[in-house]
């Protein structure tokens, strides 16, 4: 079976340090549009400081979707997803408009 690779029609935006990573979107006041942050690595998150609900990726480190959570609130909470190596967070909804399937491999 052949798999299905896509990019992401977003600005994405890369947390690979320390400090972005810690920071994340958090204190972040408007909501995103069309754009996301892509956290690496990183198998968990959480949405203390949020001001708006995300849809959440996680991807393993072929970049393949394992899991997605999506419309998840401020001051949620993701468990250590297993096989996850980075998460790309986007405006809610993306993983619906753009109908996001585990197993998908995303190009970015």
């Amino acid at each position: 079976m052949e798999q299905l690779m896509r990019t992401i029609p977003y600005s994405i935006n890369l947390a690979d340090s320390f400090f972005k990573r810690l920071k994340g979107l958090m204190f972040r006041k408007d909501r995103l549009v069309e754009e996301g942050l892509w956290i690496i690595p990183c198998n968990s998150i959480h949405m203390c400081f949020m001001n708006f609900e995300i849809d959440a990726v996680f991807l393993n480190k072929e970049g393949q979707i394992v899991k997605m959570i999506e419309a998840l609130r401020p001051w949620g909470f993701v468990k250590p997803v297993k096989n996850a190596y980075s998460v790309i967070e986007l405006p809610t909804g993306t993983v619906t408009k753009l109908g996001l399937q585990k197993g998908e491999i995303i190009k970015l």
